[in-house]
């Protein structure tokens, strides 16, 4: 039987900042507790990061995955950050098989733990650290089809009410982050976002023509400035594959002085 996972595109913001009080992550905050309270709650989550690529689908198999702190520059205490939630091998050889039917290489790693664009938006949103989690890597070809059809792949889980979390940033030009805000950064912003939301959200697009939108993805206006290298857009992609339907629910944010968005289906 079919159990396609309930999936969640987020931007998950600059490293540690969501957990610092900075308030240019303030909306973000808000939105990622308030999605939380309002998604039935899932017995085990999969994540799939901005933050890992390999060259064939990899998948986090530990039942005690450690945190790896995968940014520089901050505070002390943002290298002591705890989220303690197991993981979930038995989830993992599930997401191993799924794939491999599909004929998707993939394989299982029992050492690698779970980057930022894990650990600080479940902090967040399930503070607990209670629900078992089990991290998917991005391929190193950031071949958008390819992303999708991993997500294609994930609908055939077994087991019910897993969450699918796409942990991205639908603006990610590090660079713009830090310079002034001139009109014309203000406009590509917009323009992308915009683009991005009709992609995910029009419900008058077949899915045939969702993803030849989202595939090529780097024809959309501001797209190249918005996102310089793509890896932060994929999980995105894989969400798309694994709900196969225009997204339920949008949420457009300010994050660090950039118009942002997250998507539910």
């Amino acid at each position: 039987m079919n159990h396609s996972p309930k999936a969640l595109f987020i931007s998950h913001g600059g490293g540690p900042m969501p957990l610092m009080e900075d308030t240019g992550h303030s909306e973000l905050v808000t939105c990622l507790k308030e999605l939380a309270a309002n998604l039935r709650r899932p017995d085990a989550i999969i994540v799939v990061s901005a933050h890992w690529e390999e060259e064939v689908v990899t998948i986090t198999a530990s039942e005690t995955p450690s945190l790896i702190y995968d940014y520089s520059g901050f505070p002390k205490e943002s290298y002591e950050i705890e989220y303690p939630c197991k993981g979930d091998p038995v989830l993992a050889l599930e997401l191993y098989h799924v794939l491999t039917q599909a004929g998707i290489q993939a394989k299982l790693d029992q050492e690698r733990g779970f980057d930022h664009g894990v650990f600080i938006p479940l902090k967040i949103m399930y503070p607990e650290a209670d629900i078992p989690c089990v991290q998917l890597s991005l391929l190193a070809s950031l071949d958008p089809s390819s992303h999708r059809a991993i997500g294609k792949a994930l609908r055939g889980l077994r087991r019910e009410n897993v969450l699918l979390i796409g942990s991205g940033f639908s603006f990610h030009n590090f660079k713009a982050f830090f310079a002034p805000v001139t009109t014309e950064i203000r406009e590509l912003n917009h323009a992308f976002e915009q683009w991005l939301h009709d992609s995910c959200c029009n419900p008058e697009y077949s899915e045939e023509e969702r993803a030849r939108r989202l595939n090529h993805w780097f024809e959309a206006p501001g797209a190249r400035f918005c996102h310089p290298r793509e890896e932060h857009l994929l999980p995105l992609h894989v969400c798309c594959g694994a709900a196969l339907s225009p997204c339920s629910e949008s949420r457009n944010l300010n994050i660090m002085n950039k118009e942002s968005s997250m998507y539910v289906w």
